[in-house]
């Protein structure tokens, strides 16, 4: 790993005196952005896609990971794929739709045909070229250097000497497993793409995704809102903790008072959504005992996979992944996700959360965005204004979720990575 010891320090922390301070440099200068992408996209495991995009043999979907144009498929034979979304010929992307199923590929400059795991199928004047050459490595599409899959969420990495996914995943497993337990059957991606821009540095919207701190303030509308219902809700305080999770993974983990489709009720969705509630929350019981049935029912978590995969357990699931574009700019992909046994009540119930909270046009993301927003334009002054301080909650041997060591957690791997320090 390439070390950019040529930065003065971007990460200054003082254990006596209790500070935490990130330069606001990071968060506008091209040269640390370059080096992120080398050092941090170049070399990290990433959010691909979830295994349920894919139920059926033949089916595929596009996407565009840190600026590589990706074919995420299911073969034949059943088995998922990561392709690099360029001809071997001469570079053409073979596939231009964003989602489909199909038996096979054609680039549609040449002709060239590649089954669904890459292979080469047919050479249009294949008599010109040496005999079996469509059977050779240089012919199929290439796959990724790393491909694998936990619970049902796949993740590439383009360093073949990374570690596996599990190790990479750390503590973080956890809380993947406290997701995918919601369902016995599994989960399921629901409905399409929501994808948007903010004008921000994408490191923000890592930061904003598990930051507690921010909630009472911006916001405050969501609050009201809830308290114009409060004869609708179940009287529970936000309250919880933070945790460090390993290689720059964290969480934000806490009570709240709105509704959970899994499994905490409130008098808002009547006497039948009590019940089916109630024979979800038991089902969990008898699968895991009442501890962690609770904790999936009725604790929220916001989790961050370094450096840029988000799954919030919320008042409903969004999985949620972003790239910046350049220092000031980034494009965010985001999914709801719900059991696949899920009755079409509880989805309503879920979908309604998704989109009045989490949704691009809901209370909580167009206040995040200009927030970030408004971040993004202060860091002009930051010849004068140099440092970001995330120090609350350093003196506690147990942080609160709306502390900030979570955020400490993602900064010293991302120093480590990209700094070296």
């Amino acid at each position: 790993m390439q070390a950019y010891r040529k930065f003065e320090p971007l990460v200054v922390v003082d254990k006596t005196r209790q500070t935490y301070n990130v330069s606001r440099r990071v968060f506008v200068d091209p040269e640390v952005l370059a080096a992120e992408q080398e050092e941090i996209f170049e070399r990290c495991w990433l959010y691909l896609g979830h295994e349920s995009e894919l139920p059926k043999m033949g089916d595929f979907v596009t996407r565009r990971v840190a600026g590589r144009q990706i074919i995420f498929s299911r073969d034949a034979q059943g088995k998922l794929n990561a392709l690099l979304n360029a001809c071997p010929h001469r570079g053409a992307m073979v596939c231009r739709e964003r989602q489909g199923n199909a038996k096979s590929f054609q680039c549609f400059y040449h002709g060239w045909i590649f089954a669904l795991d890459g292979a080469c199928r047919d050479i249009p004047g294949a008599d010109s070229y040496p005999e079996g050459f469509k059977d050779k490595p240089e012919a199929r599409l290439q796959s990724v250097a790393r491909f694998e899959s936990y619970r049902g969420f796949a993740f590439l990495c383009f360093d073949p000497d990374a570690v596996s996914l599990e190790t990479y995943l750390g503590g973080a497993k956890e809380y993947i497993d406290l997701v995918a337990d919601h369902s016995e059957v599994g989960m399921t991606i629901v409905g399409g793409t929501q994808e948007y821009s903010i004008k921000a540095n994408w490191k923000l919207l890592c930061e904003n995704s598990f930051d507690g701190y921010h909630a009472a303030t911006n916001h405050a509308t969501y609050l009201d809102y809830l308290k114009d219902r409060a004869d609708n809700l179940v009287p529970i305080a936000l309250n919880g903790i933070a945790r460090d999770l390993g290689n720059g993974h964290a969480v934000a983990e806490y009570r709240a008072p709105w509704g959970r489709p899994v499994a905490q009720w409130i008098p808002a969705w009547g006497e039948e959504g009590k019940q089916d509630l109630e024979a979800i929350y038991q089902r969990l019981v008898e699968r895991f005992g009442v501890e962690r049935a609770d904790r999936i029912a009725r604790t929220n978590r916001n989790l961050l996979i370094f450096p840029n995969l988000v799954i919030n357990d919320i008042m409903a699931i969004t999985v949620r992944s972003f790239y910046p574009v350049a220092p000031d700019h980034m494009l965010i992909n985001a999914w709801a996700l719900a059991p696949v046994d899920e009755n079409a009540h509880r989805r309503h119930d879920r979908l309604t959360n998704f989109l009045e909270f989490l949704g691009p046009g809901g209370f909580a993301t167009p206040d995040d965005i200009e927030a970030l927003e408004q971040c993004q334009r202060g860091y002009a002054n930051n010849k004068e204004t140099c440092w970001n301080n995330l120090s609350k909650g350093m003196a506690k041997e147990v942080p609160s979720y709306d502390d900030e060591a979570q955020m400490r957690a993602y900064w010293n791997e991302w120093n480590r990575r990209v700094v070296g320090a």
